[in-house]
């Protein structure tokens, strides 16, 4: 059984992602700050399935020098490390001009810093192994852009960055290293968006619709299967075409 971190992922689309990937028969590791109790459900009905797994690790992402204990604790208890999907991201709404510094700060060490220390720890299982599967969870505005959420964009623009070097870093180790760029999907994350920018969005896409949670989960299913074994570097983007 693989085993697989996915942090954020006690709720929303990191719950979708660890959700479909254990179902898909690996022990996913849930990395979030508080379990929720769909999370707990999640792995009731998993566990009833008889094929994969999740559990809970409580941890704040923002804690960065704590990351190392926590990835030496993982590897303790589970043993190597397969995969990692970098999901959880705060996605503060507002005009760069107005933010506080603070919180500013606050997003750009969850956004990237964090998964990029993340990626650091989980590497040295991965290099020991020669195999290995990492998955960033960016945004479709880190290359299209959107108004107020400038700050946002800029933390996952660092990621695709990120992505693109990381894969040619650990290549030649039989690790990739990939991206996917969710449009604006029913999460959390977008409920601040009114109903008419939702119909907005709905009408500029190609399939006038929104891509749902289970349509990312999907797209990282397949970047960390077997069938993506010469897929590297890239970003997988899944809007239900807004960016077409």
């Amino acid at each position: 059984m693989r085993n697989v971190i996915v942090t954020g992922g006690s709720r929303g689309l990191g719950l979708a992602i660890a959700s479909a990937l254990a179902a898909g028969g690996d022990r996913v590791i849930a990395v979030a700050r508080t379990e929720t109790d769909e999370l707990r459900s999640a792995a009731q009905e998993v566990e009833r399935s008889g094929r994969g797994a999740v559990h809970f690790r409580g941890f704040d992402l923002t804690d960065i020098d704590g990351i190392r204990g926590l990835v030496a604790g993982l590897r303790k208890q589970f043993g190597a490390l397969y995969g990692l999907v970098n999901n959880a991201g705060l996605g503060m709404h507002g005009l760069l001009s107005m933010m506080r510094d603070g919180d500013i700060e606050r997003l750009v060490r969850l956004n990237t810093v964090a998964p990029v220390v993340l990626a650091k720890y989980v590497l040295r299982s991965m290099m020991v192994e020669r195999a290995g599967r990492i998955v960033n969870v960016a945004s479709i505005v880190a290359s299209g852009g959107y108004s107020g959420l400038t700050a946002y964009a800029a933390t996952k623009a660092a990621l695709i960055g990120f992505t693109r070097s990381l894969a040619r870093e650990v290549g030649s180790l039989g690790i990739t290293v990939n991206a996917v760029a969710p449009g604006f999907i029913e999460t959390e994350m977008t409920r601040e968006l009114t109903q008419a920018d939702r119909e907005r969005i709905e009408r500029r896409s190609a399939l006038k619709r929104l891509a749902g949670p289970e349509d990312i989960a999907a797209a990282v299913e397949y970047l960390l299967s077997e069938k993506a074994r010469n897929v590297t570097g890239i970003t997988l983007t899944v809007d239900a075409g807004s960016t077409a």
